[in-house]
């Protein structure tokens, strides 16, 4: 059996593809195409020059020995592309030399893969064989089965049953019935490693591998692809681990089911869930700002769009729905896999059939069923470098989970503003730790004080321990999107023995405001003393405070000794005036003010990463953090305005003041309103319900003003409040 019923001479798939570069404006159809990117021809072209300056190299199949990032390791990895590639060209072209070449390496490869034990670098969880984990075996046998699908009909009998048996299935029986601990894992692992194995039954027609793969070693059902695609996904396409995961697993998810869909197509993969296969992909692309994947969770943050398991993933989404947004997400890719499907989308880029993908604001539950909490998106705009919002209500994501539980990130003009640390880790450079994650990663990265969240007594979220946060998850309140106001809010009382976080954040929009602000209230509820700290790690250069900064200027102090604290240098002290705080900083041109209403008695104390780590393997980033000391729980407003512009190179600088006088956060039994003045005296309003049932009546006085609302929230503009 086939992986792919359609792969025709004039068709491929190729895991190569071509950087952006310019290419003749074409047309097809008589369509005239504004389309300058490259092409599916520019990539066929750049791979068939790779390919044959490899064929006139040695053969090279190296016993394993490096871990990630090594020789060794990177050789193997060159090797499954040189044989994806070459098969493909093969397909595509049906020069003899390309499949000659593939089953060169192929018979390589069979001829020592029987002798390999475990590896000798192995890694401390699911070690393999070829790689120093069995994950890298499976990418490894995901590419190399679709190679030799493509060339396996050139082949004698004699090599095909060497290549099968001592390779292929040796590999096969290797990562399923060898590994079950990672086979029959609901995990991003899991899924490689049973579209490995599932893949390599339908091209070998052996339905052993494939049933194992769809249902389970045992083949109940309970574990396997199928019950990964129930378990790893919500309703709306969001998968468990965050977007930096969910990209890399899409890659397995399409792959495996395009050969089920070519194979039995009776299981009707792609409407699985009402298609949760293609909100997946869709739901991936939402989870991007200016082309990168908000770096929650064990994130690298240079990961985005234009991976390659992206491209397959828009190209065979494509496919499925004939959905021309996604050709602009194509085109910002700037790359082309060399598939039938890629090919489709070259051409209709071409064609100028091309419309806007609508980035829009949403809330993506979270949760096989959708009740797990949720990540809150907002945005001002379908504009990719518009402002945006992201409020993290999700559950801990597993052991790749951060404990920063309704932690938030802010985005505009294509920069991020307001940074989350993502993961501590050099992917495959193995100068540093060996390409694993870094020690700093459990130490800080994960830590609740290395995210824009609240922390209580310098503990971090349920005490830094994943098994106990993947218990837990934020209840999620209403979540509003209207013209002038988007707006989000979630509770957790399982954080903190005895303390009950609340977190709302609202992006509104005003006449008397020339952009939309962020509105953020973050809340503690506890009977008891506790230390509380909200940091923000704003990206920039520091301009100005409405208080004076106190620092130490030659010497620093720690900040804490332990859950992350540890790795802040405390740089500098300040008081509010008056319970009022306000700090602005430049970046790239604009300017943004954070205006906090904290409590009178707190301080702010200005940190910068970097302490506790001689080897230089953390960013050194700052932050501001409000701390207080409170015995009735503490309440943290702030608003966080983008305004004015710096111009360095025709030297003009325009509204780098805040706009805004004061902010105030009152409370009327279960409701809250917040108030925002601005300099002109100008004044506007938030009133959010203690109840938030659909419809219901509110009123409530607030400052001694009674305000009337229905529903949730209510914005009262500044021409109302006049």
């Amino acid at each position: 059996m086939r992986l792919l019923a359609n792969l025709l001479l004039g068709g491929a798939l190729l895991s190569g593809f071509v950087a952006c570069s310019p290419a003749s404006q074409s047309s097809t159809g008589g369509v005239d195409a504004p389309y300058f990117g490259p092409t599916f021809a520019d990539t066929q072209a750049q791979a068939e020059a790779r390919i044959k300056a490899q064929m006139a190299l040695p053969i090279t199949v190296p016993t394993p020995k490096d871990a990630g990032g090594g020789y060794t390791h990177e050789q193997h990895k060159n090797n499954a592309k040189l044989i994806y590639d070459a098969s493909m060209l093969y397909k595509l072209t049906g020069e003899a030399a390309y499949a000659d070449f593939a089953a060169q390496l192929l018979t390589a490869y069979a001829d020592v893969y029987p002798n390999w034990g475990e590896h000798p670098a192995k890694k401390e969880q699911s070690p393999g064989r070829m790689f120093w984990q069995n994950l890298n075996e499976s990418w490894w046998l995901v590419n190399v089965i679709q190679g030799y699908d493509a060339v396996k009909d050139t082949l004698t009998p004699a090599l095909r049953d060497h290549i099968e048996t001592d390779l292929l299935r040796n590999m096969a029986d290797f990562l399923s019935e060898g590994s079950p601990e990672t086979f029959d894992k609901i995990h991003n692992h899991g899924t490689w490693a049973t579209a490995a194995v599932g893949m390599t039954g339908y091209v070998i027609g052996d339905k052993e591998y494939s049933d194992k793969a769809l249902l389970g070693l045992d083949k109940s059902g309970e574990r396997g692809f199928i019950k990964q695609l129930d378990e790893l996904f919500s309703p709306d396409g969001y998968y468990n681990e965050g977007p930096y995961y969910q990209r890399y697993a899409l890659m397995p998810f399409v792959l495996f089911g395009q050969a089920i869909e070519a194979n039995e197509p009776e299981r009707e993969i792609f409407k699985y869930r009402d298609g949760i296969l293609k909100k997946a992909i869709y739901s991936t692309v939402h989870q991007s700002y200016n082309g990168l994947f908000f770096p929650i969770n064990d994130a690298l943050k240079d990961k985005g769009i234009a991976t390659t398991e992206l491209l397959y993933g828009v190209s065979i989404a494509y496919d499925l729905t004939g959905d021309p947004t996604l050709l602009s997400v194509a085109e910002a890719q700037g790359k082309f896999v060399l598939t039938p499907e890629s090919r489709a989308v070259s051409e209709a880029l071409i064609a100028g059939k091309a419309e806007p993908f609508e980035f829009a604001s949403m809330r993506l539950s979270d949760g096989k069923n959708g009740d797990e909490g949720a990540l809150d998106i907002m945005r001002s705009s379908s504009d990719p470098k518009a402002q945006a919002l992201i409020m993290k209500n999700t559950s801990q994501g597993l052991g790749h989970g951060h404990f920063d539980k309704m932690g938030i990130l802010y985005y505009n003009n294509g920069q991020e503003v307001l940074r989350d640390y993502g993961a501590a880790r050099f992917l495959n450079i193995e100068a540093k730790y060996g390409g694993h994650y870094l020690p700093e990663n459990n130490a800080f990265a994960k830590q609740t004080i290395a995210h824009n969240a609240l922390v209580v007594d310098q503990e971090s979220h349920f005490g830094g321990s994943t098994s106990l946060g993947n218990k837990h998850h934020p209840k999620i309140g209403v979540f509003e999107i209207s013209p002038n106001l988007t707006v989000s809010s979630a509770e957790i009382d399982t954080a903190y023995p005895d303390v009950r976080l609340g977190h709302t954040v609202a992006m509104i929009s005003d006449s008397a405001l020339p952009k939309p602000v962020i509105v953020d209230l973050m809340e503690a509820h506890s009977d008891n003393v506790h230390q509380y700290d909200l940091p923000f790690y704003y990206n920039g250069q520091l301009i100005d405070t409405n208080f004076e900064l106190a620092a130490d200027r030659t010497s620093r102090s720690l900040l804490g000794e332990g859950n992350g604290y540890e790795f802040l240098w405390k740089v500098a002290e300040a008081e509010p005036v008056d319970g009022l705080a306000q700090m602005t900083w430049l970046l790239d041109r604009q300017f943004y003010t954070i205006t906090s209403s904290t409590p009178k008695s707190g301080t702010v104390i200005f940190a910068e990463i970097g302490a506790n780590d001689p080897n230089f393997n953390l960013r050194r980033e700052p932050a501001m953090i409000f701390r207080a000391e409170q015995g009735d729980g503490v309440s943290y407003l702030s608003v966080i305005e983008p305004h004015g512009e710096y111009n360095p190179t025709v030297e003009f600088t325009v509204d780098s003041y805040s706009a805004i006088a004061k902010v105030e956060h009152f409370e009327a039994d279960a409701n809250e309103f917040v108030q925002i003045t601005l300099k002109t005296g100008e004044v506007i309003g938030l009133a959010m319900a203690g109840d938030q049932a659909d419809a219901k009546q509110h009123s409530a006085n607030f400052n001694n003003k009674t305000y009337e609302w229905t529903g949730a929230y209510r914005l009262f503009s500044s021409e109302e409040m006049k």
